[in-house]
């Protein structure tokens, strides 16, 4: 900068300003992962047993239809108790979403639980 006399000193206004900082947007990174065709069909299933021991969670997904005398488990997933609480997580997001968009999802007798969607057998944890 060079000053004259009796001048008086310009300053560089664009160096004092405070920079912008653009906030950066969190992008997802994108997951890939294949599926293969006869998995991508899916399992119905209405009814889930949930076990647990200190290392493990086992969800054993089973159905239960009119006129079968027992449920039939169709898939079973062991998972990490960390994993596990994940997937509550990421549950209860979608659930929050999903009633967003479509409504709040109605349970019948919303107070007590039962074994059977049919009312076949005792009582349980669904």
């Amino acid at each position: 900068m060079t000053f004259a006399p009796n001048a008086t000193p310009q300053r560089n206004v664009a160096s004092q300003q405070t920079p912008k900082i653009e906030m950066e947007q969190k992008q997802p990174v994108p997951f890939e992962m294949d599926l293969k065709p006869e998995i991508a069909s899916g399992v119905y299933s209405n009814f889930v047993l949930i076990s647990h021991s200190p290392s493990d969670f086992v969800l054993d997904f089973a159905r239960i239809l009119p006129g079968m005398p027992k449920p039939e488990v169709a898939s079973r997933i062991i998972m990490a108790p960390e994993h596990a609480k994940r997937l509550l997580m990421a549950l209860q997001e979608n659930i929050f979403k999903y009633e967003q968009e479509f409504g709040k999802i109605q349970l019948p007798n919303e107070g007590s639980r039962t074994i059977a969607p049919f009312n076949v057998g005792g009582n349980g944890e669904a």
